[in-house]
């Protein structure tokens, strides 16, 4: 069985292909300046690159891992969770609270899906 990295950099790769699961990191939003539902808005499209570049969709999600850096903005960030999710198709998930990489950066999400 082959293992396929996407988007490989110095210490990781973005995206891990392996028995027909796609593994893809942690990411962010590209503009921490707007608030949590943008941000996180901002994520899901890169995650549908991503996806996209394995070869499937959020249609195929298994899990998703949502860090946050504030719990009272948890409902901020599942209107936009919500907005882009495939009705019948939600994965196992879990939403935790944790220090981010910046200040202003409000949201990281890890997801797998099959192929």
């Amino acid at each position: 069985m082959s293992i396929v990295r996407h988007d490989q950099n110095d210490i990781m790769s973005k995206v891990v292909e392996h028995n027909g699961v796609v593994h893809v990191a942690g990411n962010t939003a590209d503009d921490n300046s707007v608030g949590m539902k943008e941000q996180t808005a901002q994520v899901l499209v890169k995650i549908d690159g991503f996806l996209a570049k394995a070869g499937t969709d959020k249609s195929k999600l298994l899990t998703a891992l949502i860090f946050i850096s504030d719990m009272s903005k948890k409902s901020e960030m599942n209107e936009a969770w919500s907005d882009w999710i495939v009705a019948g198709n939600h994965p196992t998930r879990a939403c935790v609270v944790a220090e981010l990489g910046s200040p202003q950066t409000m949201v990281e999400i890890i997801v797998s899906a099959a192929k």
